[in-house]
């Protein structure tokens, strides 16, 4: 499938879980977009102030879906306990916003498709979005903190809305296109 395909997901979802899976659709479609007709070297270039790139910023957002949605099925021991990162752990962190050597702007985007639709297949088959559970410990979370799967996806529909506003500011820098406007 390629990742125009998954501008829409076919699911059998009704109701609350068909709406979350739209809502994330609409944002993953929009950081999709910011990266069309770009070059491997266009999706790597970082040209702001910042050091985000087209390609790293969906490698990242790649990550988050995994991430999340392995919490969801396993909880917090899914994740890292984020404030005991080491040096070498913050840096492979830094390589998921960056297009390494080697890595394609296909590449990228079909890992996100497929982590997309891992994604949605799993929301889809959650009997419970109200269902929570503990976070991981890190710096940015409250100790004792229980977010419900409802939450957690709508913190990723979140995540990829920021990703894709930066994306687009990347990509008007980078040759003047813009996803809206």
């Amino acid at each position: 499938m390629t990742a125009d395909q998954h501008a829409t997901t076919p699911q059998a979802a009704t109701g609350e879980h068909a709406d979350l899976l739209a809502a994330l659709a609409k944002q993953r479609h929009f950081l999709r977009f910011t990266a069309r007709d770009l070059t491997d070297e266009q999706a790597g270039q970082a040209p702001t102030a910042s050091a985000l790139c087209v390609g790293g910023l969906i490698k990242h957002v790649t990550s988050v879906e995994r991430a999340w949605s392995r919490f969801l099925v396993e909880g917090a021991s899914a994740m890292p306990d984020f404030t005991k990162l080491t040096e070498a752990d913050l840096a492979k962190r830094a390589d998921s916003f960056r297009m390494l050597p080697g890595e394609t702007l296909a590449g990228v985007l079909d890992a996100y498709a497929e982590a997309s639709d891992d994604t949605d297949a799993l929301i889809a088959s959650l009997p419970d979005l109200g269902a929570d559970q503990p976070l991981p410990t890190a710096p940015w979370f409250e100790a004792g903190t229980r977010w419900s799967a409802r939450r957690v996806v709508l913190h990723v529909i979140a995540e990829i809305a920021q990703h894709a506003g930066h994306a687009d500011i990347i990509r008007e820098t980078l040759d003047g296109a813009k996803s809206m406007g």
